[in-house]
């Protein structure tokens, strides 16, 4: 694979390269595949997607306003049973695509860009001659628990297809180096090592609403030091911290400087997720018994409009999740000029540069509250850290740098493809 990624400048050929995905909803994997179907359409390539569930109401903006093909098939499928065994229908699911696509589809390709799930690679290789690139957020059997002896009996042979299958991918991309160095532990009979492609941003997107203000997007918050949480509703991204550093934050500073401070929580919410229902719940639930409930306002899925905005006229963005994978949201925030306090640990320690585009602390209130007051009091500026952030991001997430990357991984498969 290292000869893809060294593969040299020449002139380019299109290329047709088809994505699967589960459910090209709302999330960091869902833009990363957005963003790399849009990266290749403007190197010169035709791209469509193929989805097991596709929601105009609950999108990227890309995949409904005509800039992106999307196919979705296979919606009917269940997503679980009785709430449980919702890996094993996800599975399901992306093999029913992926048979559709090769035996009913009529679609020519040439690259078959797979996104989080691997188990549908040996039903694409159906087609002859077919290159499959993979990109893995993150192993998916650490993302489960198994409490019961048939939860790890079921577990144990979901996650041997899965090592199985994504050792059958052409190429394997992840999300940052601390995911390349977990996909390593955790699939030893795979010797080749993935390769890193970190997400971007299209700046583009983010500059279209630099002049949308708060009113505009009809939040009248009396505060002028608002810290701003965003993450999807999920126990995983524990968004708790968040709350439990405000309310030791409010005990720390004076009456006077408390008065200015203001948390939005904002998430991604589908109404089909009962984790998403409950965890939002249990947050309000617990804003109020924190006796903070007057001091955070929690919004449900923003469109990129008013994130965009939340994030530009947050003082800092308060990011919890722990051994994230990559996280795209601190880079979001810091292309607009907002600091990130996120834990140090997983992607941030790769994207954050401590004391200078944030704070990266331990995963506890007191140390979170100390960031923030910081900023509250004025020992750290926002103008100051935000140009650091802003320049980090213009010099390694651009979009350019990622369209570039994928672009040469793509035309390597192709190189491939002819030798055989």
């Amino acid at each position: 694979m290292s000869d893809i990624i060294r593969h040299v400048d020449r002139a380019y050929e299109m290329v047709h390269v088809v994505f699967v995905h589960p459910d090209l909803g709302i999330g960091g994997a869902e833009r990363l595949v957005v963003d790399a179907a849009l990266a290749l359409k403007r190197k010169g390539h035709q791209v469509q997607f193929f989805t097991g569930h596709h929601d105009p109401a609950h999108c990227f903006p890309e995949t409904c306003d005509g800039q992106l093909d999307v196919t979705c098939v296979g919606d009917w499928l269940p997503r679980s049973t009785f709430g449980m065994l919702a890996a094993l229908w996800a599975y399901i699911r992306m093999i029913y695509v992926s048979l559709y696509l090769v035996l009913f589809s009529g679609v020519t390709y040439d690259v078959v860009f797979v996104d989080q799930v691997s188990v549908c690679i040996p039903f694409l290789k159906l087609k002859s001659n077919t290159k499959i690139l993979f990109y893995c957020h993150f192993p998916d059997q650490l993302l489960t628990q198994r409490r019961s002896f048939l939860k790890r009996v079921y577990r144990y042979f979901l996650d041997t297809f899965e090592e199985k299958t994504t050792s059958q991918a052409d190429c394997v991309l992840v999300n940052s180096h601390f995911t390349a160095s977990v996909f390593k532990e955790t699939f030893k009979s795979i010797k080749t090592s993935p390769s890193v492609l970190y997400p971007s941003l299209n700046f583009d997107s983010f500059d279209k609403y630099a002049s949308v203000t708060l009113k505009d997007i009809d939040l009248d918050i009396d505060s002028d030091c608002i810290f701003l949480s965003l993450n999807r509703y999920e126990c995983k991204k524990n968004l708790s911290l968040a709350l439990h550093s405000l309310k030791i934050l409010l005990e720390m500073v004076s009456k006077d400087e408390a008065s200015r401070v203001h948390l939005i929580m904002a998430g991604g919410y589908d109404e089909r997720v009962q984790e998403n229902i409950e965890h939002y719940n249990e947050l309000v639930k617990l804003a109020t018994t924190l006796g903070i409930s007057d001091k955070v306002t929690f919004l449900k899925s923003p469109a990129d409009r008013v994130k965009v905005t939340l994030l530009r006229s947050a003082k800092c963005l308060i990011y919890t999740p722990d051994r994230e994978h990559f996280g795209i949201v601190p880079i979001e925030a810091m292309y607009v000029g907002t600091p990130v306090i996120a834990v140090n640990s997983g992607g941030p320690k790769e994207t954050i540069i401590n004391g200078e585009t944030g704070f990266l602390c331990e995963q506890n209130p007191k140390d979170f509250a100390e960031a923030m007051q910081r900023f509250v009091t004025g020992v750290n500026d926002k103008t100051h850290m935000g140009e650091a952030g802003y320049s980090r991001v213009v010099n390694n997430f651009s979009f350019i740098k990622f369209s570039e990357h994928l672009n040469y991984i793509v035309q390597g498969l192709m190189d491939e493809r002819k030798q055989k």
